[in-house]
């Protein structure tokens, strides 16, 4: 791969990453919620989504996807339908003021297990058919047919990671910067119903997700 379409790739990752989606309200959400450390393992289960989306789109499936409108509605169904479940279940996690939680030594309350955290993130984006829309169209711009596909998915795919893990742990970072200013059980509840709306909405966004015309 040239280094002019690598560093094409790696600017393009940047915008990709920084823009607002499911997987940066999560992470936002589980910074704010648990801190950044405990954060990282719903961001390493996003990764491994990105990287399944991202396979897929570049050895062809992501294509095949598109083609076939039975393929495409599955995904955009089980997509649309998790991140609702997946909102609902924010909106009415329980809520506890910080003081409480530091009275009772439990500042991790509720905390879902390293393994849940992981499968949370992973869902999130592989269910995802704006993910793997977007790689179909993006990713034929940076891959040479002339050169071995293998590779250039390798590069593509831990520039992609590495930006990825930078801004989502960036998000996660500056929402838990904001936990005294949400140290009341109300604030907590409104956080929640703020976060589990906005997924649950781009849940419902994803339904109006069209197929490529064929």
């Amino acid at each position: 791969m040239d280094i002019n379409v690598w560093l094409a790739f790696f600017a393009a990752s940047w915008v990709i990453a920084i823009s607002p989606g499911s997987g940066a309200v999560l992470s936002m959400s589980h910074g704010l919620a648990y801190g950044v450390r405990n954060a990282s393992a719903t961001i390493v289960g996003l990764q491994l989504g990105l990287s399944v989306v991202l396979l897929v789109a570049g050895v062809g499936v992501g294509a095949l996807l598109l083609a076939s409108s039975t393929a495409f509605t599955v995904v955009k169904v089980l997509g649309a339908a998790y991140l609702i479940w997946l909102g609902l279940q924010q909106w009415r996690a329980p809520v506890q003021s910080a003081a409480s939680a530091d009275r009772a030594g439990s500042g991790a309350a509720g905390l879902p297990t390293v393994r849940q955290r992981i499968a949370l993130g992973f869902f999130t984006n592989v269910t995802n058919p704006k993910g793997i829309v977007f790689m179909v169209a993006v990713l034929p711009q940076f891959i040479d047919p002339n050169r071995p596909l293998w590779l250039q998915l390798l590069i593509l795919l831990v520039t992609s990671i590495g930006v990825d893990l930078v801004v989502m742990h960036g998000y996660a970072f500056l929402a838990s910067r904001a936990q005294r200013w949400l140290a009341t059980a109300q604030a907590r509840r409104a956080q929640n119903r703020v976060f589990g709306g906005v997924l649950m909405a781009m849940g419902a966004s994803l339904f109006m997700v069209k197929r490529a015309a064929t």
